[in-house]
Order: structure tokens, then sequence, then C-alpha cells
């Protein structure tokens, strides 16, 4: 029990020396001891790699889960060690309400038939954002927590200890310099050497540590790479199957004689065009007529003007981009898919798609 209290009162002497050397140089009153440039810069970059990890790090973890109610519920599981339930994200939701949908106003319609397959697009849209997150969150997000939760509290902790054996160092320099006998300056003098080498051994330790904040960087890139390769998968795997839905969606009959109650003729007609989405304005008489109309250009070998009906981006230097009722020319190559045709504006030509055209007489 004496060692003990010999020990707290050494300690909270140790401290109160520090306490009164930090004070007297904030005032001005004491010298500093200041740490070489090179020590200062490993601090400074240390510091700019915390502050743009965390920076970086919760940016992402809002981008990968925007809802700041299920960040706080997912945080709190993590805490307690245990699994958070699974839910529908959002694209799920959706889709199953398409599904549900689709299947309430009948799969044999065309309306319900196409809520049931952008449905099923939406939920595979889901699953690969739910491998997206998952994927974020292993190879990206956990090295940068793992740098902040552990190496940098490490370098922090040790930074700490390098301040105070340096108040210490300050403090023996300051008691040097006030002793007046010769013993008293004799004992100074061996405390300052003690202090000096701790101070030097802890600064060297610091600075090893700090040294590795490059090694840092290079783990740091190596797990930025894994997560632009996981949004590239992720947004392709979006865009795959966003054409494939348009795609299926474009076979589709555009009369819907079920809800629009025309006759068996036109009926017929519509399902042979596979030329006009579902997603367009309620359907003529006349899209028929249309249809007829690529077939004539085809056969014909001729040209005729067409009104774009929605905007285009070309998916590379073999089609034309396209502006909303722009007037182009088209005409028909043999051997082209009859899902294109060439288009000329000016002096540029390229193939485009029908379904964005409409023939003028």
């Amino acid at each position: 029990m004496d060692f003990n209290v010999k020990r707290l009162a050494a300690d909270a002497g140790t401290f109160l020396s520090r306490a009164v050397q930090f004070t007297e140089e904030k005032l001005g009153q004491a010298e500093k001891t200041e740490l070489d440039a090179h020590l200062e810069n490993l601090l400074a970059k240390a510091e700019c790699t915390r502050h743009w990890t965390e920076k970086i790090m919760k940016q992402t973890e809002i981008l990968l889960q925007p809802n700041p109610n299920v960040r706080i519920e997912e945080f709190l599981y993590e805490k307690l060690e245990k699994k958070a339930p699974t839910r529908m994200n959002n694209n799920e939701q959706l889709g199953e309400y398409m599904i549900d949908s689709g299947n309430e106003f009948g799969p044999g319609t065309a309306y319900g038939n196409a809520l049931t397959k952008c449905g099923e697009t939406q939920k595979q849209i889901g699953i690969a954002e739910r491998e997206f997150i998952q994927s974020s969150a292993i190879n990206f997000l956990t090295p940068f927590r793992n740098f902040l939760e552990g190496d940098f509290k490490t370098i922090s902790k040790e930074r700490k200890l390098l301040q105070n054996k340096r108040l210490d160092l300050d403090a023996a320099k300051t008691r040097l310099k006030k002793a007046r006998a010769a013993e008293a300056r004799a004992a100074a003098e061996q405390e300052v050497r003690i202090a000096q080498s701790e101070f030097d051994r802890q600064g060297e330790i610091t600075r090893l540590l700090l040294e590795g904040i490059g090694s840092t960087h290079a783990h740091h890139l190596r797990c930025l790479n894994d997560f632009v390769e996981a949004q590239t998968t992720y947004y392709a795997q979006c865009y795959q199957y966003m054409v494939d839905l348009q795609k299926q969606l474009g076979s589709f009959p555009t009369t819907l004689t079920s809800n629009n109650n025309q006759n068996s003729s036109s009926s017929a007609q519509s399902t042979s065009d596979p030329s006009i989405p579902v997603s367009s304005s309620l359907p003529t008489p006349a899209s028929s007529i249309v249809t007829s109309g690529f077939s004539e250009l085809r056969a014909s070998c001729g040209t005729r003007k067409a009104r774009v009906l929605y905007d285009y981006d070309a998916a590379d230097s073999s089609e034309l981009s396209l502006l909303a009722d722009e007037v182009i020319t088209v005409y028909s190559v043999p051997g082209m898919d009859t899902d294109w045709l060439m288009g000329e504006r000016g002096s540029q030509k390229g193939r485009v798609p029908i379904t964005y055209l409409e023939l003028l007489n």
C-alpha cells in the first residue's frame, strides 16, 4: 500500500509539472523544444490522412445506405455483435409491388405482363445492389475503418506520449536553469539527460509508426481499385438488365386489345409490331400503318423523312445520336437488322433504332 501511495504521489507530481510547463509555454514564459521538420511533416501527413479517410468513409456509408435510421440500426447491431435483420432494399420492394400488381391485372394482359417483367428486373437490380454494398463494405469500408480504429489510434497514443516526454524534458530544463546549488544542479542535469533520452526514444518510435502512413496509402489505393471495380460491375449489371427489359417491352403488342376494346384485326396488326415501346403514349389505329411504312421502306430501298420521338444517345460510332422532334432522313441497308435503319442528318449518319422514329408522309 505504501508503494502505491508513493507511485500515486509521483504521478501527481509529474502531471502537475507537465501542466505548469504547458501553461507557461502558452503564456510565453517558458521555452519549448521543437520537433524536427521531418517528424512535423509526418505528423501533418498522418492528420491529413485521418481527416480525409473519415470523410470518405462516412460519405461512402451514406452512398451505400442513404437512410440514416438504418445506418444507426446497423451500427448498433455491429457494436452488439449481432446480425442485423435482412430486409428488402428499395429496388426489391418496388419489384415486389410490380409483380403483385401484374398478377392482379392479369399476366395475360400486356400491361400486367409488362409490370411482371419490370418487377423481375427491379428485383435483379436489387440483388445486384445488395452484392455491391456487401463487396464495398468488405473491401473498401472495413480497411478504412480498421485504419482509423487501429493504426491511427496507436499513432495518436504514441504521439500523446511524445508530447508528454517533451513536456517532461522542457520542465527538467526549466528546473536546471533555476538550480543554484551545485548538488541541485547536478541532480537537475541528470534529470535532463534522462528526460532527453526518453524523449529521443519516444520520438523514434513515433517516427517509425508515422512512416507507415505511406504503406497505408498504398493499401487504401488497392481498396479504392476494388471499390471502383465493384461499382463498374454493379452499373454494368444494371445496364444489361435494363437493356434486356427494354427489348422485352419493345416486343409487346402496342395495341392493348383487352384494355381498349379494339377489333381483332387491329389486334393482329399490333401483335406483329415490335417497333413502339409500351412506355409510349396510348396507341392509335395508325400504329399499324407506321409498321407497314417501315416494311415498305425496307422493300423499296428508298429514303424517307422521319420524326424523332425520343432522345437517343449513340452507343458507339456506328450509331447516330438523336434529339426528340428533329427530322432526319432514313433508309434501309441490305442485311441490316429489322429493328434498325440508317439515319442521316446533314453530313452525319449512323444506325438508328426504329422504335425512336415516326415516318412522315
